[in-house]
C-alpha cells in the first residue's frame, strides 16, 4: 500500500513540475487508509534526505504540500555534506546515497562504493555505537572528495 501511495505522490510532483500540494484526508479516503499511512509514506519517502521539503497546515482546511529540491549536483553535494551531521544510520546513508544518484552528483559506481564502504559488514570491526559516526565521517570524506 505504501509503494502505492507514494507512486500517486510522485506521479503529482512529476504533473506538478515538482511541487505539489496535498489533503492528507482525501489521500486516505481515495486509498481506503487511515490518515497515519499517509503520514507514514510522506515521513518515510519524502524527506530531506530524500531531496524533499514537506510543509504541513493541520486543521479543517490543512494541507500538506511537497517541494522536491533541485539543485546543481555540487550544490547537492555540499547541501548532503551539511545535512549529515556527526552520525548517520545505513538507513538514511542509503537514501542520500539515491538522492545523490538521482541528482546527477554521483554515477552508480560512487553510489556502490560509498554504500559498500558504509554498509554494516564494513563497519562490523567498528564498536556498535561508534558505527553511525565513523559512517558520517565515511560518507562526508567521500563526497568533499568529490567535490
Amino acid at each position: 500500500m505504501s509503494d502505492v501511495i507514494a507512486g500517486f505522490i510522485n506521479d503529482m510532483l512529476h504533473e506538478a513540475d515538482g511541487s505539489a500540494e496535498l489533503r492528507r484526508a482525501d489521500l486516505a479516503n481515495r486509498f481506503n487508509c487511515v490518515p497515519s499511512q499517509i503520514n507514514y509514506v510522506i515521513s518515510t519517502r519524502f524527506s530531506p534526505e530524500r531531496g524533499y521539503i514537506v510543509e504541513s497546515r493541520r486543521g479543517g482546511g490543512g494541507y500538506i504540500r511537497i517541494r522536491r529540491i533541485s539543485m546543481e549536483p555540487k550544490e547537492l553535494v555540499m547541501h548532503t555534506v551539511n545535512a549529515i551531521g556527526d552520525s548517520i544510520d545505513a538507513n538514511t546513508a542509503a537514501a542520500l546515497v539515491a538522492n545523490l544518484l538521482d541528482g546527477l552528483a554521483i554515477d552508480g559506481h560512487t553510489a556502490r562504493m560509498m554504500l559498500a564502504a558504509t554498509c554494516a559488514n564494513a563497519l562490523r570491526p567498528a564498536d556498535a555505537a561508534e558505527r553511525d559516526s565513523i559512517r558520517a565521517s565515511i560518507i562526508k570524506q567521500m563526497l568533499i572528495n568529490i567535490i
